[in-house]
């Protein structure tokens, strides 16, 4: 796989070492047992893949290309170049201006946006219609367009979906950068429709069964279907794409569901008029990560500590996982871990941060399980786990670590 040319600020020594140690062992990647670091009086335990995907690299490195090949030029994002605080916040210590937020709402007027500033699209794409208006106004965004290729074969994917007559049912967040990007690209070649969870891919399939009159479909689904869609027509043949972060888990519940409905509804025998398979729309670094979870919830352990951006979906997603085995806290960095008796996080359900005392449980040796999402930082993660060996004075340093994995 192609490598990247990225700041060493974001880099460690520690994870580096202990990834080139796993990917000596395990080329192919078929092993998703975590990595226990035995630092003597606290063991961590960290997740088999973690940290910067191939995507979040690509975007990064495009940005800093950017910078470099446009001295005294104005160069503005279109949005969060990724779902993450510090890495967001060295871009624009570096200049880099925000022409929206993560939710589409304007920083920056479009009429003070000039064909002479450079422009950078964020690794989640944009719509349709902002190409358009880019365009429009002159502004080039080929050069610097960081889009991750994994989002663009969702696109792919649902544009065949699109020319084979199928509604696309898109499994994603609505508010999310890439689920509106997704959105307006598959609507421009197909009808189209986002459903967020289990629960809502239930509701529409109340619809598909005639147990809902069409007349209330707008009052549950309003600005996330395609124009002119019509839902007595456009619910007989479907076909499900995944927001590349979503739980693999999930999306493939909710096809397999789908399916279902399908030859309930219409009957077994011409199963492929009414649903396409599509299981091919997850991001290989999202379902790593989740898998890299799943091995790390074998092991047991007293707490969990997940990093990275409160609004990152894949982050949030490997917070519910281990909300099922263990005590989780999300934080974005070191900075949230107060003390040894407080730690500030984020309540990703509730969607409000919160403070917890007595976090870490008084054991003889306690084991921490520490993973990230896709966009954070390794160095991030890392001064994380610096953070919590100052709780316990007696531990080996990291150094010590270190040798052991050369």
């Amino acid at each position: 796989m192609k490598t990247f040319k990225i700041p060493a600020f974001y880099e460690s020594s520690l994870i580096s070492k202990v990834k080139q140690k796993r990917k000596s062992e395990d080329p192919r990647k078929m092993d998703f047992s975590p990595s226990v670091l035995d630092f003597g009086a606290v063991e961590i335990v960290l997740a088999r893949h973690f940290g910067f995907c191939y995507g979040v690299e690509n975007a990064i490195e495009i940005a800093y290309k950017a910078l470099y090949e446009n001295p005294g030029k104005r160069i503005l994002l279109l949005s969060q170049m990724i779902h993450n605080p510090d890495v967001n916040k060295d871009l624009e210590d570096n200049g880099i201006g925000f022409i929206q937020d993560t939710y589409g709402k304007q920083l920056m007027s479009w009429d003070d946006i000039t064909a002479d500033d450079v422009l950078i699209i964020p690794a989640f794409g944009t719509t349709i219609e902002l190409e358009a208006l880019l365009k429009k106004k002159g502004i080039p965004t080929e050069k610097y367009n960081t889009t991750c290729p994994f989002v663009e074969k969702v696109w792919n994917r649902s544009e065949k979906l699109g020319k084979e007559n199928n509604t696309v049912i898109i499994h994603g967040k609505p508010s999310h950068e890439e689920t509106r990007a997704t959105f307006s690209h598959s609507s421009s070649g197909a009808k189209s429709i986002v459903i967020k969870d289990m629960n809502e891919a239930i509701l529409l399939a109340s619809f598909i069964k005639g147990e809902r009159e069409f007349d209330e479909f707008d009052s549950y689904f309003k600005g996330r279907y395609s124009s002119d869609f019509n839902p007595n027509a456009d619910l007989n043949k479907v076909g499900v794409v995944n927001q590349t972060t979503m739980l693999a888990s999930e999306t493939q519940a909710i096809a397999d569901y789908f399916k279902t409905v399908m030859e309930n509804t219409f009957g077994n025998d011409d199963i492929s008029s009414h649903f396409t398979s599509t299981r091919d729309t997850l991001c290989y670094a999202t379902n790593d990560n989740q898998q890299a979870t799943f091995g790390l919830l074998k092991e047991s352990a007293d707490l969990a500590i997940v990093v990275g951006g409160y609004n990152s979906s894949n982050t949030s997603h490997l917070v519910e996982l281990c909300e099922e085995k263990v005590p989780t806290f999300f934080v974005k960095n070191a900075s949230e871990i107060k003390s040894a008796a407080a730690i500030h996080h984020y309540d990703w359900r509730a969607e409000e941060m919160r403070l917890t005392e007595n976090w870490i449980p008084k054991v003889n040796i306690p084991r921490i399980i520490i993973t990230s999402g896709a966009s954070c930082p390794d160095a991030v993660l890392e001064k994380v786990l610096r953070r919590l060996l100052e709780f316990f004075p007696q531990s080996k340093t990291v150094l010590k670590i270190e040798e052991g994995l050369t």
